[in-house]
């Protein structure tokens, strides 16, 4: 065993001049992550056995702190080295997703939190705090219906997401993680931690909606790439949720915000979107888009899948 630990220590310690080379955050120390990740993976015989069998695995996780900017100490909750689909992977938590918003000024501060059944909850606009009151020390606050994520951004706005809990568990149920868990009962965080991952959910969908910064789009990258938690894409042959049409467009401005010919898309686009809260207010913001008919159709050409038409309010 003592030799094992010894292998992928210097496996680790290996990977200085790589996580010196792509360090996006100089106020983290290569040593003390260094120190985390050997405490983690040597604390776990599964994920020891894991590493040693794809020692590349931990070279490239280890990178990714760096790249990323995300800290494995365990008092900030950030991030974790979890063994996953045969390797080792950074897995980083929706308080690391928050921190790095607000890290790199995108936003001002975040909240996410659970509403269970018994709970009082009420949305107010995509734009305005959401009302939120229970007893937090009830022990009858019944189960979980939903997830909310609530962020004020540089410009003292207000942005508010919510999924209900089938949503989430829509998501959940298509994750490999997810998958082992029910097929040979291999414990996964869905399954230890299901309101963490809820929360988590909630955030990787909202953050669409924030100001981008390239670390935190690095880090929604990564977990949906290596990461393995890749948010299902909306289908072209069902209906879809006004959720999901909320996401199809909010992609369509993103990729108009990467041309300067068609920032004014991006602005009045995202302006429209604050105050979408039904349908029809999709169909609004739709209209602010195809006034740029030909620009947009060359911005939207990178753009998989066809997008959704919304007529009248509702979706076909």
């Amino acid at each position: 065993m003592s030799n094992d630990i010894a292998t992928i220590s210097q496996d680790i310690y290996n990977t200085r001049d790589s996580f010196g080379a792509v360090l996006t955050d100089r106020s983290l120390n290569f040593e003390r992550e260094a120190e985390f990740a050997i405490q983690t993976i040597s604390g776990n015989a599964y994920s020891l056995k894991i590493a040693l069998q794809n020692r590349q695995s931990v070279i490239n996780a280890v990178t990714n702190i760096a790249a990323i900017g995300i800290s494995l100490n365990p008092a900030k909750k950030q991030a974790y080295l979890v063994p996953r689909d045969g390797k080792i992977c950074l897995d980083i938590s929706y308080i690391g997703l928050m921190d790095l918003a607000m890290a790199t000024g995108a936003i001002r501060w975040a909240q996410a939190e659970l509403v269970h059944a018994s709970d009082s909850f009420a949305l107010n606009g995509f734009d305005k705090l959401p009302t939120h009151t229970y007893n937090p020390f009830s022990k009858e606050r019944g189960e979980v219906v939903g997830v909310y994520v609530v962020v004020k951004t540089s410009d003292g706005d207000y942005l508010t997401e919510t999924m209900s809990i089938d949503d989430v568990n829509s998501i959940r149920d298509r994750s490999s993680a997810w998958k082992a868990f029910v097929e040979k009962g291999t414990k996964c965080p869905w399954s230890t931690d299901p309101g963490e991952m809820g929360k988590k959910t909630c955030v990787k969908r909202a953050y669409k909606y924030w100001p981008k910064t390239e670390r935190l789009e690095e880090a929604i990258h990564y977990l949906n790439t290596e990461g393995g938690e890749g948010l299902p894409q909306t289908s072209n042959n069902k209906p879809v949720q006004s959720s999901e049409l909320s996401d199809t467009w909010i992609g369509l401005a993103l990729h108009a915000e990467t041309s300067a010919a068609l920032s004014d898309v991006w602005i009045k686009g995202t302006a429209a979107m604050r105050e979408a809260k039904d349908l029809a207010g999709h169909a609004r913001f739709k209209v602010e888009v195809g006034k740029r008919g030909e620009a947009l159709k060359a911005a939207a050409a990178p753009i998989e899948g066809e997008l959704v038409e919304v007529e009248d309010g509702t979706a076909n």
